[in-house]
């Protein structure tokens, strides 16, 4: 993984065997970056989809391999009163399924990278965007401080 700011953007390339997410947050636990928005695109070799299952409070995990073109990576990082960064990630793949093409999408939990990824990780300027945990549904929203 390499990466460059201008301004206060992060413009970062990753490489073969990079795992994404964690490289994100690497970049801002070193950066002192407390809230940041990305988006990307790359060549990826394996990637963990989640879906959210209301009723049983929990996430639903199916793990994909292959070459798949990381078409779109949308995601957010915030950090919790303690210091905690948590990561909210979106993406869309296409692979190929014998001979048809095929996309698959979600939630996203890692990503392995296969060629490159290239993604632009934006801070949060003139504040920070906290994380607020939800009894109701077990997972975190955005809290806004004063």
């Amino acid at each position: 993984m390499e990466y460059r700011k201008f301004g206060t953007t992060c413009y970062v390339r990753m490489d073969r065997g990079d795992e994404i997410i964690g490289g994100l947050l690497d970049i801002c636990a070193k950066e002192g970056i407390g809230s940041a928005i990305y988006s990307g695109i790359g060549g990826c070799a394996s990637a963990e989809l989640q879906t959210f299952i209301p009723d049983k409070g929990a996430f639903e995990t199916e793990k994909l391999s292959g070459m798949l073109e990381l078409i779109s990576l949308n995601g957010n990082i915030v950090t919790d009163e303690a210091g905690k960064q948590y990561h909210h990630t979106h993406a869309l793949f296409s692979y190929k399924d014998g001979e048809a093409h095929r996309v698959a999408a979600g939630h996203i939990r890692s990503i392995e990278v296969l060629y490159t990824a290239e993604i632009e990780l934006r801070p949060v300027t003139g504040g920070c965007i906290r994380r607020r945990f939800d009894p109701e549904t077990g997972t975190g929203f955005w809290a806004f401080g004063d």
